[in-house]
């Protein structure tokens, strides 16, 4: 055994032995340095080409390598576009950093062109949004796999939707005007918590019906909601998701806890659970048994009603078997609660500092109210309300940027634009919106009245005493072409 023992180790101190684990350890490292330096030639030869390709595209000069990174707050970055855009046209680039390149464009032609061609998301949302609600069919996910999806829910929810989609049920209305005197007691009235609850409420019995305004746990839902949205983008700034970080593991609590409440109202509403049943594949027979069982014993609810076809794989075809629970109906409730919300707070904020439109939209309630007019009446009878809704989302639209991004192609564009791959693209909708010659030279200013015509072949004058006694005079609404 001990001679054994001593030849190993007479190989292993072997002058052959070392030369050989040194040849060894020297293609180790020769493999890895030829594997870096391939990688990293890669990396400037792709950069080298994103500066050429951008070169070409008209656009203020940095002052700085590491670009215009530091743009303020989100109104200054408005403004810096609407200037960049009177002096370099209607397409230049922005440098946010070395490798990152900004492309705004304001051409409607472009602008058709670019949302068929850039279908990708910005792969950093994407990552916010799958981290805060799990994988989603609806939300960032490429234009094919959605496209169809789409269009199946928006025809569902219209065909439901459309015939009561201009009445609100006075029990919706009882339970926001609760939440705003709560608000009122405390002594301080903050438009924007007004307007959330607002849309909050009107969104979530639009889906789920008078189950949702019974619902215990809501208010709470709203605020973890909002909150877990809020820390998203925090979070999926890390390059490697930090697991060793103590508050991220609470913040997966809060999304699974929010994932756990999105299930408990989908079981309370039960007749409306079709709406989502499209969900991952691994919970998807648990959580419809779950779902069946709780509409046999569930109330008649007065929600969106949807078939359990609705995101069946023959309507969708894209059918994605890594989507988690509840992540369409999660994206649906924040996405609409962020535009519904800005939509009323907009336009509190434009009815505060206009008292003459106050007072003309107050005649048109209480002549609704009393029923001067012998048919029933709702919010398609009041004219200078819808009016005052549409220039207020005009004037800010939910999303003031549109963005997109092309990550494997250029975008070569029919005017002979070239777009190199990996850039951001945006649409400043608010630019688009307040653009004079649209709009007219008011269009930065809040004029409801350009959405009333009085001559038109499609108008019709309504000619009513009001209230006061004075004789108004309503117009059918015309929208004008966006």
């Amino acid at each position: 055994m001990n001679s054994v023992l001593n030849s190993v180790n007479d190989f292993v101190s072997s002058k052959s032995t070392k030369e050989y684990a040194k040849k060894e350890l020297n293609a180790i490292l020769w493999v890895a340095l030829i594997t870096i330096t391939v990688f990293s030639l890669a990396k400037v030869f792709k950069l080298f080409r994103l500066w050429s390709k951008a070169s070409q595209i008209p656009g203020p000069p940095c002052n700085s390598f590491f670009g215009h990174g530091n743009l303020g707050s989100r109104e200054n970055f408005i403004d810096l576009l609407s200037v960049s855009h009177d002096k370099y046209g209607s397409v230049f680039k922005l440098w946010l950093g070395p490798t990152q390149l900004l492309v705004s464009i304001k051409d409607p032609t472009l602008i058709k062109e670019m949302l068929l061609k850039a279908e990708d998301k910005l792969p950093f949302i994407g990552k916010a949004f799958r981290l805060a609600f799990g994988r989603s069919s609806l939300f960032f996910c490429s234009y094919d796999q959605a496209q169809k999806r789409r269009e199946s829910l928006a025809l569902e929810l219209n065909g439901k939707m459309l015939g009561r989609a201009n009445v609100i049920p006075k029990n919706v209305v009882d339970c926001i005007m609760e939440r705003v005197d709560a608000i009122m007691s405390k002594g301080s009235v903050d438009c924007k918590s007004v307007s959330q609850h607002m849309a909050f409420t009107i969104l979530g019995t639009t889906l789920f019906g008078d189950t949702f305004l019974a619902w215990s746990k809501a208010t709470f839902y709203e605020e973890l909601l909002m909150m877990i949205a809020k820390d998203a983008s925090f979070w999926a700034s890390y390059r490697v998701t930090p697991f060793w970080k103590r508050g991220f593991w609470r913040y997966q609590s809060l999304c699974t806890k929010l994932k756990c409440l999105t299930l408990d109202i989908v079981q309370q509403c039960g007749k409306n659970y079709g709406l989502f049943s499209h969900m991952d594949q691994n919970s998807h027979n648990g959580i419809e048994k779950v779902g069946i069982k709780a509409a046999s014993g569930a109330p008649p609810s007065n929600g969106v009603e949807m078939q359990d076809k609705l995101f069946s794989q023959e309507l969708d075809g894209h059918l994605n078997e890594r989507e988690e629970p509840c992540g369409n109906i999660m994206g649906v409730m924040f996405h609409g609660c962020i535009a519904t919300s800005s939509l009323i707070g907009s336009i509190l904020e434009r009815l505060v500092t206009d008292v003459e439109i106050q007072d003309k939209i107050y005649s048109e309630i209480i002549k609704v109210k009393q029923g001067s007019v012998k048919e029933d009446q709702n919010v398609e009878k009041m004219l200078l309300l819808l009016a005052t809704i549409y220039e207020s989302a005009r004037l800010l639209p939910a999303g003031p940027l549109l963005q997109r991004c092309s990550l494997k192609d250029d975008l070569i564009f029919k005017s002979g634009v070239v777009i190199p791959a990996g850039a951001v693209l945006v649409v400043p909708a608010q630019l688009l919106q307040m653009d004079d010659s649209s709009w007219g030279s008011d269009a930065s200013k809040f004029n409801p009245y350009r959405f009333l015509s009085k001559a038109g072949k499609d108008s019709d004058l309504v000619q009513d005493t009001s209230y006061t006694g004075v004789t108004s005079i309503y117009f059918q609404i015309q929208l004008l072409p966006i």
